[in-house]
């Protein structure tokens, strides 16, 4: 029994880490999700909306950038960005000294834009249905969760 226990114990401890494997898994499959051009432009259209439906008071950070209006090119813009730091946050998820620099320097813009941390799971979450639908059958969502919760957690204050 207590061998058992002490297995299922390291068992939840190695999923809940993102290991060298799941990262690169994240890696590919958000290179096949996000693609190129206006592909991009579209998964993070729909990464907002699932967002937004599921917090609509997050409007209210977005004033400065026309977030009442997700589809001005002010709105865009941002979520291009936002969606540029996700894509170098990926990028790097298998170089931790990198990674690590990256993380730092988002967690400080998202420091000084009081950006709460309860909107980080609102995100994991819109991930969790704009990837899976756009991948289909490969996505693998325990390594989505645990590779996006290293790159949040870097992040929240």
């Amino acid at each position: 029994m207590k061998v058992a226990i002490l297995l299922l114990a390291l068992l939840g401890y190695a999923m809940a880490d993102c290991n060298n494997m799941q990262r690169l898994k994240v890696k590919q499959q958000w290179s096949q999700a996000y693609g190129t051009g206006h592909h991009r432009a579209e998964v993070s259209l729909a990464l907002w909306k699932a967002i937004l439906a599921q917090v609509p008071e997050a409007k209210d950070l977005f004033k400065r950038v026309n977030g009442d209006d997700i589809k001005s090119p002010e709105f865009t813009a941002h979520i291009i960005r936002v969606m540029g730091g996700l894509d170098i946050a990926i990028s790097l998820l298998d170089n931790k000294a990198e990674l690590d620099a990256e993380l730092a320097h988002l967690k400080t813009q998202h420091f000084d834009r009081h950006i709460p941390n309860a909107y980080f799971d609102a995100f994991k979450n819109a991930l969790g249905e704009v990837i899976p639908a756009t991948l289909g059958r490969c996505y693998d969502e325990a390594a989505w969760s645990t590779c996006f919760d290293v790159i949040a957690n870097g992040i929240k204050q």
